[in-house]
């Protein structure tokens, strides 16, 4: 079974019946002692980066929405409250877990545009361009977000979108509290990326030439109006209307390629995740083009073939045997992993348990293997940085997983003419040249080169965990090419360390993506840990914090939930 984590669980639930009240009880992260604390609720609850959407989605549960309900409403909400990564104007991917125990995926990941072209990044000598894949007008796919929620609210929501869209529409055109986390990132990118463009400048930069302080009030008038216009007249208003002339407006005045007939295009898709076991525990997870869920699953299958728990959590051997899995699994994202409408993703043969044997047996337990004698696998016959997550459970069991993203902070840095939209750069996740890494220094193969009506591959990995058919775990991250390995660790602290779900989340993470050869830790692996992993020849370095975490575990007792300390805002509530 997986545990609570320790006896603080049922002393806090206690404490919280004894004080009379379930509602909204938030952890403050500046007190060491509550980062090993969940959150409790009885009913229903919410994880997200921004404190004003969580409450939001709680608002919206305790109203009598469903876990789709509030996953709208947040989603809106932080695309107000969030800019650098809550959007309209980006794409990601949403899971559901049904009362009734049905899972499915929403992917409304965007899409290359029609006149996209497989050498559109590179320069006149044929080499990748990054600054036009990130930051010019042609670094934007068609955005899916507007669809993906409007497809999810159909088939599983029950309060009409309009309603849940109120809040959102609310803060932008009355304006809403600066707090730390957006006046950071817009003292750093605004100089970077709002600055070039007349309509971000005119949205996030003072008069003076300053970015939007702590404290100050941030009003978003035209974001307003297009949301008022997606509230009357669904998604129709982005993909045909106004909204669709702003956009198709901005890109012919200013060289990029999205169209009004590309949006008028798009269309969010549902289907089936990827799934495995862990030890008696089911883990569901986002499909391709995301390829976070075949490889948490990939590295699972290949991690139980150790006895993790004796080598214990954070031990040197654990890290060494977690490190070599995830090199496996990065080596076989750069050759097999694409859009799979447009490629062949050889999901069984990466997810079998058959093909984890046979990489496990080439792990070494004194010796780390070179990146440069793992290749890509051969596989079976095939079978016929900046994003932002949130987990919601509600009272009636249903569950809710999303991962969304303009990719890098505030995108392409662009806003759509009078649209107050920022638009993504998502086409720097295609690979530009093939064997040439990416901003997140991902390597990418032919599967995922640029193609027109093309979905780019991703790294976000909304998972829910079950166990005798019962949701016990929802979960994910941002963090680019590291979200896999971060919701890999919150995953196995819980159902193979036992953890609860405050100690998992603030316990200290380690990543390894194949290529570049090096273990990145956070501060709080020990100095003799290190060391340790040196002799068996690993690199490894401390570097910054990796990922934002917003979990939810599920117990018969209620709801225990965790926001990660790692950002400024973040907060888990219910009621």
């Amino acid at each position: 079974m997986l545990r609570k984590g320790s006896v603080r669980y049922l002393i806090l639930a206690f404490l919280l019946f004894w004080q009379g009240t379930l509602a909204a009880k938030v952890v403050s992260y500046g007190v060491e002692e509550d980062i090993f604390h969940p959150v409790y609720a009885k009913n229903g609850m919410v994880s997200s980066v921004n404190s004003t959407a969580t409450q939001v989605g709680v608002e919206v549960l305790k109203q009598g929405g469903n876990a789709v309900d509030a996953a709208v409403a947040i989603g809106y909400t932080l695309a107000v409250t969030h800019p650098q990564a809550g959007n309209i104007g980006g794409g990601g991917f949403m899971l559901i877990r049904t009362k009734d125990g049905k899972t499915t995926a929403i992917d409304f990941r965007e899409m290359a545009p029609s006149k996209a072209t497989r050498d559109m990044f590179l320069d006149e000598k044929g080499n990748a361009d990054s600054k036009k894949s990130l930051t010019s007008h042609l670094a934007s796919g068609v955005p899916g977000t507007v669809a993906g929620f409007a497809l999810a609210n159909e088939k599983y929501g029950s309060i009409p979108v309009a309603e849940l869209l109120k809040p959102a529409i609310k803060l932008a055109k009355e304006g809403f509290v600066v707090n730390d986390a957006l006046a950071d990132d817009l003292a750093v990118y605004g100089q970077e990326v709002l600055l070039d463009n007349p309509n971000s400048r005119a949205i996030f930069i003072k008069p003076d030439g300053t970015p939007w302080k702590k404290g100050d009030t941030l009003v978003q008038a035209d974001l307003a109006n297009s949301l008022s216009m997606i509230a009357a007249d669904g998604p129709a208003a982005f993909y045909q209307g106004k909204i669709a002339d702003e956009i198709a407006d901005e890109m012919a005045k200013n060289g990029g390629l999205i169209t009004k007939q590309d949006l008028a295009a798009y269309k969010a898709v549902e289907r089936t995740p990827v799934s495995g076991t862990y030890k008696g525990y089911e883990i569901y997870s986002m499909p391709a083009p995301s390829s976070g869920g075949i490889h948490i699953i990939q590295i699972l299958n290949i991690l139980e073939n150790f006895d993790l728990k004796a080598m214990g959590q954070n031990s040197a051997d654990a890290i060494h045997v977690m490190s070599e899995a995830m090199k496996y699994a990065y080596a076989d994202r750069s050759e097999y992993l694409g859009d799979p409408d447009f490629v062949k993703v050889p999901v069984s043969a990466l997810t079998s348990k058959k093909y984890a044997k046979q990489l496990a047996s080439q792990i070494h337990l004194d010796k780390a293997n070179p990146s440069s004698t793992i290749k890509p696998g051969k596989l079976e016959p095939y079978e016929s940085d900046q994003t932002t997550h949130y987990s919601v459970v509600d009272s009636q069991g249903n569950a809710v997983a999303v991962t969304y993203t303009l990719n890098t902070n505030f995108g392409s840095g662009i806003v759509a003419g009078k649209s107050g939209i920022l638009l993504n750069n998502q086409m720097d996740d295609f690979s530009a040249k093939p064997g040439v890494p990416n901003v997140y220094g991902l390597i990418g193969g032919e599967a995922n080169a640029v193609q027109a009506g093309k979905r780019p591959l991703s790294s976000m990995s909304p998972t829910i965990v079950t166990q005798d058919g019962k949701v016990v775990l929802v979960t994910g991250s941002p963090g680019g090419s590291r979200i896999i390995t971060t919701v890999l660790q919150i995953v196995l602290n819980t159902i193979e360390f036992n953890m609860n779900i405050a100690e998992a989340t603030n316990a200290p993470r380690i990543h390894h993506q194949w290529l570049p050869e090096e273990i990145r830790v956070e501060k709080g692996i020990s100095t003799d840990t290190i060391k340790l992993l040196e002799k068996k020849g690993h690199k490894v370095s401390v570097k910054p914090t990796m990922g934002s975490t917003q979990s939810i575990i599920v117990t018969p007792e209620g709801l225990f939930g965790a926001a990660d300390p790692r950002s400024k805002d973040d907060l888990a509530a219910g009621y």
